[in-house]
């Protein structure tokens, strides 16, 4: 039989638009027809949660999300509903991070630090997010919202823009010292230019490309400079190593590197510092999107991007990948989601792999050698029903994965134990929306106990929490 989208995994579910809950199609009737795969599977007990089932919001009563026994869930921070400054809460909410926030009265807060990933394509003033004066850039709309969140209750008791005028801002990542750095998902700037469907972009008061640090601690909104060292090309995400303070970097491209910025003082990023591009020792311009075998490892060197910020990024946003590729650095495809844990970085190839299904990507850094590690595929997806199109992730502080899925059909929070084995965690069920809503910015609140994260379409920020000790998250 033809197997549907999600239908594959125990505990998938189908959701008609208002209608109820249909038959779930049990695993194993399913594993002969779609290719024998139940040793990727994690179930209940082995690191999985169990059957998702459709759960209403605690403070709502909408039920927006499938979540295992157990689990529980607020929802706040809608597109359009008034924030605390008296702006209204921008749309496309993507990668966040969520810290504990020490306060001048020596109390704490739990924050939450949103990316908006808006690109309005031509500058236009009067699209700004908050006050226009604190933006740097006052003809583009994308930029940074703060939450702060009751840790006991998980409700919103606040919020506010924290960086206005900033473009396409889709994922970033926390650092070790509370800031959190937001990344733009485009090179456009002053210069007019066409896209490949022949549509004028462009037209900006400020080049773009970057990526800017913000304060979780920081209570208004203030004018921030980018970090134009770290590069500009097409970001994603990053991931802070704490123990050096080096910050990896992803590209969001077909043809893409992985970056990381030596800084020259640890912590201090605006000080500047090096950008560099992954290369495979003794394999120049080695491509890793197809053809590789999930556990195969290869020994990893960098090579120096002599000009992190070249003025060819004007026109061409392949400008930074080319100056690495000449000196043999490998390219991966699309990669996006990036997070520090357990000694190393992972990080997404949306579109990698055979099927083009995607790849998790695991660099861990030499204890000897500070410009060498060794690069391993973590997972490859072997079927669209076992993941399709990872985007953010973050690790939690149990050990595991938990990987946003942004594809064209049902999207589902998976969940990848620390051998390798998925499991599907939460499934978007909002009702009256297409399907293809994507889930982005998975984040754990730092005591481990909230799962946070965002539902792009229609704006939607969740927190999620239950038995984590069951699994692997």
């Amino acid at each position: 039989m033809q197997i549907e989208r999600r239908r594959f995994l125990a505990g998938a579910l189908s959701l008609s638009a208002g209608a109820a809950l249909q038959r779930i199609i049990a695993r194993s009737d399913l594993f002969t027809s779609a290719g024998n795969f139940s040793h990727l599977i994690a179930t209940k007990g082995e690191g999985g949660y169990g059957t998702l089932r459709p759960i209403p919001a605690n403070n709502t009563g909408e039920p927006l999300l499938a979540l295992p026994e157990g689990f529980q869930y607020n929802v706040f921070g809608k597109t359009g509903e008034k924030m605390a400054d008296g702006n209204k809460t921008p749309r496309a909410h993507d990668g966040m991070a969520a810290f504990t926030v020490k306060l001048k009265n020596g109390q704490t807060e739990l924050r939450v630090v949103r990316n908006h990933e808006i690109n309005n394509g031509i500058g236009q003033e009067g699209v700004t997010i908050g006050d226009a004066k604190k933006s740097y850039d006052l003809t583009a709309g994308g930029g940074t919202s703060t939450l702060v969140i009751d840790p006991k209750t998980r409700e919103l008791k606040r919020d506010f823009i924290s960086l206005s005028g900033s473009l396409h801002n889709c994922a970033g990542g926390p650092t070790p010292w509370a800031t959190w750095v937001t990344c733009e998902e485009t090179v456009l700037g002053p210069n007019k230019i066409k896209d490949s469907n022949g549509r004028e972009r462009g037209g900006f008061a400020k080049n773009h490309g970057y990526c800017f640090e913000v304060p979780a601690a920081g209570d208004e909104l203030k004018e921030i400079q980018p970090l134009k060292s770290m590069g500009r090309f097409v970001h994603e995400a990053i991931a802070v190593d704490p123990r050096t303070g080096v910050v990896y970097e992803t590209e969001d491209r077909g043809a893409a590197g992985f970056y990381r910025f030596v800084p020259k003082k640890k912590g201090k990023l605006a000080e500047g510092g090096r950008l560099q591009m992954l290369a495979i020792k003794d394999k120049p311009k080695f491509d890793t999107r197809t053809g590789q075998k999930q556990g195969q490892s290869y020994e990893a060197v960098w090579v120096d991007i002599a000009d992190p910020d070249p003025a060819a990024a004007n026109t061409d946003e392949m400008a930074v990948y080319k100056q690495g590729l000449e000196h043999g650095a490998a390219t991966f495809a699309r990669l996006e989601g990036c997070w520090y844990g357990q000694g190393s970085i992972f990080f997404a190839a949306t579109s990698g792999g055979d099927i083009r299904k995607g790849q998790i990507w695991k660099y861990t850094p030499s204890a000897k050698n500070k410009d060498a590690g060794l690069l391993t595929l973590f997972f490859e997806s072997p079927d669209a029903a076992i993941l399709e199109a990872p985007d953010n992730l973050c690790i939690s502080p149990r050990g595991g994965l938990a990987i946003c899925e942004d594809g064209p059909g049902e999207n589902f929070i998976r969940g990848l134990t620390p051998d390798g084995r998925i499991f599907d965690l939460v499934k978007n069920i909002v009702p009256n929306f297409d399907s293809g809503r994507e889930m982005a910015g998975a984040t754990f609140s730092p005591d481990g106990q909230t799962l946070f994260f965002n539902v792009q379409t229609p704006g939607l920020t969740f927190a999620v929490w239950g038995p984590w000790e069951q699994g692997a998250l």
